[in-house]
């Protein structure tokens, strides 16, 4: 159950620190902490998926909204229920090739989160026998394109892409993990070390995304003007592409992806990770 007195994150104890995606599908989980009930309890600070885990590596934040597997990569604890994730089509992850995805042999990616050129690579190899040679670009299409086979594009920047435009075939790498497996895709949660996970933290997480999926007929408008989507494409993203609630079958997704993650880079040990997922009861701020 939540509480509402946040008074214990007192003063003496400082701020908590926490680090958010600065992605269009964060907006719900930080309302509260932005606009609501815990407006002003935390510094709040903003970075793309992989600045946010050196963050909290480097103590910057004490927990972060961080790509999965940075997670189980450092040995962080989770707060449950709140995350991002999707059941089919995600629409913010786009992996656009100008050959058969059969033949493609090089992948440019946004490296934006880990989790998600990690699930390129699974999909890939697993659906197309495809094993490409990765590596880092800037998140513009067209340049990516003129040197690489293929191109990933992560969180607003493939936002801004239509899909039904393009000249070229695209996955939608949400889609092809719910087609692969049956289940949901879990790319980020709520985390970092341990001690750092308390309850009133929790409470203060959560709070916030219960405050913000409540007031999504507000954020809509708001992000679309802000960020230069229409609306209709706001809507349909927050409310029918994300799930923010992390359940048992997004708790399943979350471990077949771990394995497969493992599977695919088992001879490198800082990519292979667990196949279970942390146990939220042993963390002392999951009650």
């Amino acid at each position: 159950m939540l509480h509402s007195d946040l008074s214990s994150l007192s003063p003496m104890l400082g701020k908590p620190r926490v680090c958010a995606v600065s992605y269009l599908n964060t907006s719900p989980l930080v309302w509260g902490m932005l606009y609501g009930p815990q407006q002003g309890v935390a510094d709040v600070s903003f970075a793309v998926p992989s600045v946010c885990a050196q963050r909290v590596v480097e103590g910057v934040a004490e927990v972060g909204l961080l790509p999965v597997i940075e997670i189980e990569r450092h040995g962080f604890s989770s707060v449950p229920e709140a995350g991002i994730a999707c059941r089919g089509p995600v629409r913010s992850i786009l992996l656009v090739s100008r050959t058969p995805f059969d033949r493609i042999r090089t992948l440019a990616t946004d490296l934006g989160s880990r989790t998600s050129v990690q699930l390129a690579r699974i999909i890939l190899q697993r659906k197309y026998g495809a094993e490409p040679r990765v590596f880092p670009a800037e998140p513009d299409l067209v340049r990516m394109l003129e040197y690489a086979d293929a191109a990933l594009l992560i969180g607003d920047s493939a936002l801004r892409v239509d899909p039904a435009q393009l000249e070229w075939p695209c996955l939608d790498l949400g889609e092809e993990w719910t087609t692969l497996t049956g289940l949901p895709m879990v790319f980020a949660l709520w985390a970092g070390r341990r001690s750092a996970i308390r309850e009133e933290l929790v409470n203060l997480i959560q709070g916030s995304c219960h405050f913000g999926l409540a007031q999504l007929d507000q954020i809509i408008p708001l992000e679309a003007e802000r960020r230069g989507f229409s609306e209709a494409l706001v809507h349909e993203y927050l409310t029918r592409n994300i799930n923010f609630q992390i359940g048992p079958e997004e708790q399943a997704g979350l471990a077949a992806y771990l394995s497969y993650a493992c599977q695919l880079d088992h001879s490198q040990d800082e990519s292979c990770v667990p196949s279970e997922i942390p146990d939220h009861d042993d963390d002392a701020g999951s009650r």
